[in-house]
Order: structure tokens, then C-alpha cells, then sequence
């Protein structure tokens, strides 16, 4: 943890988190924009399995992939998939240093509370292992192994359980640092 933390205390630099943040949504906008709706055309109004919260089960994938058909499948694997190999890593880093930057704000970064900042690499790691398990099915498909989709939906489910704990903590953590300055600027009022 300590190799973590003086990892984002050099990097949290307001411009170097801005820049990292913006060229992560710049990718994940490419994804919901481009390539999901793009893969989306072959799947017949079913969601892919990047974009399932709540996981899957081995009739779901198996009807997803045939609904794909040998198109949808090969768009997936090959316009979907690599621009998502690029996205955890964005994600992972740099929500690691927004937060740790926000964290800094509050004087909180060398405190228990920088164990929060692991959580989106955590995520990202679950979202590298979920992309590995759909590469895998859909290069073995139509031969879908129980395992690798019980597999693939756990790491599926882990990303947006981490995601969505993330977020929550991120909303927490700038509440707290509004209330902070808003009574900073009142105190500084009746001075």
C-alpha cells in the first residue's frame, strides 16, 4: 500500500488527474457510442455481457451468441473487446488518482481511508479478467463451458460491484470536501 500511496501522491497533479480522466471518458464514450451499438446491430435487443450488473448464466450466453450470429460475433471480438482491453486500465488509474486527489484535499490520503482509492483498480482487474472469459467463449463458441461462464459472470458481477462501491465512496468523498469548503468560506465570512 505504501508503493500505492506515494504512486498517487507524485501523480495527482490537477492537470495530469483532469487529463486522465477526461481521456478515460473520451474512451468509454467511444465504447457506448461506436462499438457497444455497433456489436449491439447483430444481438436482437440483447444487452452483451460487458453490460450485464447483475450477471448471466450459460442460457444467456448461449442465446446471446447465436442471436449474435457469426457477424456479431466476430464485431464483438474485434471492434468491442480491444477497445475494452484499453478502458480498465483507464479507468483503474484514474479513478485511483481522482480519488486520491480529493482525498488529498481533505487531508485524508495518508489515512485508512486511501484503501478506497484500490477499490478502482480492483475493478479494473475484474473488467481485464471478464474481457479474458468473453474472448475465450466467443473463440470456442459453439462449445460454452458451464465453468467459463460461471467464471466469466463472478468477475462480471465483482466489476460492477466494485464500480458501483467506488462511485458511492467518490459521491461521499466530494460531499464531504463541499461541506468542507462551505464552511471554510463561512468562517472566513465572520471574520
Amino acid at each position: 500500500m505504501k508503493r500505492l500511496l506515494k504512486f498517487i501522491d507524485k501523480n495527482i497533479s490537477g492537470k495530469r488527474v483532469l487529463g486522465l480522466f477526461i481521456l478515460t471518458n473520451l474512451v468509454y464514450t467511444f465504447m457506448l457510442t461506436v462499438t457497444i451499438p455497433k456489436t449491439m446491430e447483430f444481438s436482437n435487443g440483447m444487452k452483451l455481457l460487458d453490460m450485464m450488473p447483475t450477471g448471466y448464466d450459460l442460457n444467456y450466453v448461449s442465446e446471446l451468441f447465436t442471436s449474435l450470429g457469426e457477424n456479431g460475433r466476430l464485431t464483438y471480438l474485434t471492434n468491442q473487446i480491444p477497445v475494452d482491453m484499453i478502458y480498465p486500465l483507464l479507468f483503474g488509474l484514474s479513478y485511483c488518482l481522482l480519488l486520491g486527489y480529493f482525498l488529498k484535499k481533505l487531508n485524508k490520503l495518508n489515512s485508512a481511508y486511501s484503501y478506497l482509492c484500490v477499490i478502482p483498480i480492483i475493478s479494473g482487474i475484474a473488467d481485464y479478467l471478464e474481457n479474458i472469459g468473453i474472448i475465450t467463449m466467443l473463440k470456442n463458441y459453439p462449445e460454452l463451458k458451464e465453468t467459463a461462464v460461471h467464471t466469466t459472470n463472478i468477475f462480471s458481477v465483482i466489476k460492477s460491484i466494485s464500480t458501483s462501491i467506488f462511485f458511492i465512496a467518490l459521491i461521499v468523498v466530494l460531499i464531504t470536501l463541499g461541506i468542507k469548503v462551505l464552511n471554510r468560506k463561512k468562517s472566513a465570512n465572520t471574520v
